[in-house]
């Protein structure tokens, strides 16, 4: 039996997994929960990198204490595009600033040296004001000194790597999202790095996913007890380690369901057409060295603000409680697109759905339940919208579509997805960037064999559900007012 601990951490929370593999199955088990929640520094929202590898060191205590033996190996997968920066001493010259900083100029600076046809002729990558690409230009142009001192830029999973092990790299499926990666060369862009006159220096060599990378420090192992496990850069985009660790056989659509929706389809090749480029996908890496034509549809953040607004005016609200309140409301009142600009910033998110309704001369969502049914009813039809779009790159129809990670706890937003698309929906595992990451760490370490067996493995250990489309004229009527809003 191999002990493998995953440590999964999204921009709202984090947790250190247990994966016990024998015998061609995966038995999991959370050893520890933590939130994570950006800061504020001189105007910059950041995230406290000392409290995340703190929590991270917790998550070692826990395996300690659970008492089964020594650990085999252990991988760090998060959100996409954030990055620290080192000095030559490999020390942080800073804390990472988080992508909820950004702004449009961010995108127009980099746009008036290299527009975005171009950048996504290079690179693949959809426009996200948030993109590494640019927060590294504004620093730039600000004359920020920390990237002047730099030596080496590390993206989030491969900077807490390096913090446990002393080691440094970039994780292939991280680095694809940079819009700074070239699909062709199999590298840095170097060109857009010349062109914007970034440090060439920072960028330190790509590895594949499931590449074994040192191991934890001597020092750590001996604070808490263990062993010096090794370390796997394993599919550290927490997509690609949810998207690996899907059921499905064949040809499928994707839904990694979480803060946010990541949505698409996977692709030995990088799919570069302007088709591509106008419906706003990107194509970001897969642990297989593939790639995954995607969009970023605003998910559950959404609601996990809108359930910090009531917090803050004294409703201690469940997720059962607002699903609950949201099953009991109105259908179709009102309507939101999921990827309207202001709901990208954190803050006031209530007020925006409400404020999006009476511009578009809708009712006004006011109770909890009017609320998030407009949420959840507007992420369905977005789903719906991606899944066309996909349809049209394709060029055929999909019958299926497999949605994993925390959403689908969410069944009535599950059931709304299979009623507003008209397809069949498969969903599970709950915990799918957690099992990619245990299961790529079995990669690194020879015990399975490719994507593959790792999927044959999570058909055996992980049960899914299958949800049959209840279609209904409502639907097409609702969607129709999507496409309005978007059209608008």
């Amino acid at each position: 039996m191999k002990n493998l601990l995953a440590f999964d951490l999204g921009a709202s929370n984090g947790r250190a997994i247990l994966g016990q593999l024998e015998n061609g199955r995966l038995t999991t088990r959370e050893l520890h929960r933590f939130e994570n929640n950006y800061v504020e520094r001189d105007g910059v929202l950041c995230w406290d990198l000392p409290a995340l590898l703190e929590e991270l060191k917790r998550g070692l205590a826990a395996f300690k204490a659970a008492n089964v033996g020594d650990l085999d190996c252990f991988g760090i997968d998060t959100w996409a595009v954030d990055y620290g920066l080192l000095d030559e001493k490999g020390e942080l010259l800073d804390l990472p600033r988080a992508y909820r900083s950004a702004v449009d100029e961010d995108a127009r600076r980099t746009y008036a040296v290299v527009d975005f046809p171009t950048l996504f002729a290079r690179t693949g990558i959809a426009h996200q004001d948030f993109n590494t690409v640019h927060q590294l230009l504004r620093r730039k142009q600000e004359g920020d000194p920390a990237l002047e001192k730099a030596s080496a830029l590390l993206l989030m999973p491969d900077l807490l790597g390096y913090l446990l092990t002393g080691e440094t790299g970039s994780e292939y499926t991280n680095v694809t999202t940079t819009m700074l990666y070239s699909p062709l060369t199999k590298d840095w862009d170097w060109e857009t790095i010349g062109a914007l006159g970034l440090p060439r220096k920072i960028f330190t060599a790509i590895d594949p996913s499931s590449t074994l990378r040192g191991c934890l420090k001597k020092e750590i192992a001996e604070e808490l007890g263990i062993n010096q496990a090794p370390f796997a850069a394993v599919g550290t985009h927490d997509t690609a380690s949810a998207v690996a660790a899907i059921p499905g056989e064949g040809s499928f659509a994707f839904c990694s369901s979480g803060t946010w929706s990541l949505f698409g389809v996977e692709t030995d090749q990088p799919v570069l057409t302007d088709a591509v480029r106008d419906a706003g996908f990107s194509n970001e890496g897969t642990i297989q060295g593939g790639f995954r034509p995607l969009r970023n549809i605003m998910g559950l953040w959404l609601i996990q603000e809108c359930r910090r607004d009531w917090q803050r005016q004294g409703l201690d609200l469940s997720w059962n409680d607002i699903v609950a309140q949201a099953e009991a409301a109105e259908p179709f009142r009102s309507l939101i697109d999921p990827d309207d600009r202001p709901f990208f910033a954190g803050g006031g998110m209530v007020k925006k759905i409400q404020d999006f309704c009476a511009r578009t001369g809708q009712p006004v969502p006011k109770s909890v339940g009017q609320v998030a049914r407009c949420v959840y009813e507007s992420l369905a039809l977005a789903y719906r919208a991606a899944l066309e779009d996909l349809e049209r790159i394709k060029g055929q129809r999909i019958d299926a579509l497999n949605i994993t990670g925390g959403g689908i706890q969410n069944r009535l937003l599950d059931q709304m997805a299979t009623d507003a698309m008209d397809r069949t929906v498969i969903t599970g595992p709950i915990e799918g960037a957690a099992i990619g990451n245990l299961l790529s760490q079995a990669i690194a370490l020879g015990e399975v064999r490719d994507i593959a067996e790792l999927r044959e493995i999570v058909r055996r250990s992980e049960p899914v559900e299958r949800w049959t489309p209840r279609h209904t004229e409502a639907w097409e009527r609702a969607y129709a007012r999507l496409k309005a809003f978007k059209k608008a």
